[in-house]
Parts: C-alpha cells; sequence; structure tokens
C-alpha cells in the first residue's frame, strides 16, 4: 500500500490556543502510518458563524503523509480531538481543538461523516491561508485549482464584495 499526502485544518479558541494546536500536532506526528511533514505559522483569526461572543480563533494547516485510509485518518483526528477535550454541544461553538480533513490527495468522497474535500474550505480564508503557506501548487481535485489559485479568487471577490457599486 502507498502512503497518500493530506492536507489538514487545525483551530483552537478556547484555553492555550497554541499549546492545544502544538499539543494535536504531536498527536498525530506519535500515531503509527502517520508523519507530519509540514506545518503553517499560526494565523488568528475573528470567528465564522456560532455565538457573538466566542473567542479569536488561532489557525493553522498541516501537510500529513499516511498510509492510513481517509475513514482511518479521520477516526485519529475525531480520536486527537477527544483527547484534548472537544466538545460538540454548539454547532461552530468554541473548541479546544477542531482538526478538518481538507485534503486526500486526489480522492473525492462523500460518504455519511466525510466529505473530501472539505466542503466549504473554498470560502475560508482561515484555511486557505495557512495551506497556501505550506501547500500552494497542491490542488483540489472538485475544482481543479491549487490552494493558491483558491486564496487569489477568494480575495478578488471579497474586494469586490466590498467595493462600492455603482
Amino acid at each position: 500500500m502507498r502512503s497518500s499526502r493530506a492536507l489538514i485544518a487545525l483551530g483552537s479558541n478556547l484555553g492555550d490556543r497554541r499549546a492545544f494546536l502544538e499539543q494535536a500536532i504531536e498527536a498525530l506526528a506519535q500515531t503509527p502510518g502517520l508523519v507530519v511533514r509540514a506545518v503553517s505559522s499560526f494565523h488568528e483569526t475573528r470567528p465564522e458563524g456560532g455565538p457573538k461572543s466566542q473567542g479569536d480563533y488561532l489557525n493553522a494547516a498541516a501537510i500529513l503523509e499516511t498510509m492510513l485510509s481517509p475513514a482511518g485518518l479521520l477516526r485519529v483526528m475525531l480520536d486527537v480531538e477527544s483527547r484534548l477535550g472537544r466538545t460538540r454541544e454548539l454547532r461552530f461553538g468554541p473548541r479546544t481543538i477542531d482538526l478538518d480533513l481538507v485534503l486526500f490527495g486526489d480522492r473525492i468522497l462523500d460518504e455519511p461523516g466525510l466529505i473530501v474535500p472539505h466542503p466549504r474550505f473554498r470560502e475560508r480564508r482561515f484555511v486557505l491561508g495557512p495551506l497556501a503557506e505550506i501547500a500552494p501548487e497542491d490542488v483540489d481535485p472538485a475544482s481543479g485549482r491549487t490552494v493558491a489559485e483558491l486564496l487569489r479568487e477568494l480575495d478578488r471577490a471579497e474586494a469586490e464584495s466590498a467595493s462600492p457599486h455603482p
């Protein structure tokens, strides 16, 4: 079985956010069949959706090389979240850690509990910004665009929506 390249997004907005991100990365690195190849810098971002009172997020992205299946990797990520105190009481609510599987090689999957590429990553600067640092040329198999192209398109769309229309 050959290894696959996976891109993940990480976020935290409760407690010691940096420590939660670092602990999640370390837990992934210690997982058999999984190697952390690169980690982006940490980006502070405003929350999108969820309760208005929640704190800002610290976000990052990582490149993983894995022998695990997409479902196997997702199980590992959910286990790491659980070990780091993640609860799922409120959709888009505050969390100690959030790990999202964004891309898994050139795979397109739509299974119960697992959609790859992540369905909303193309509209999320807090995912695309960190990903563009470490994997700008990785291709979204659903759109055929690179991470860098997706970030430029998001920049253009945000600039157009911010500019006054005649």
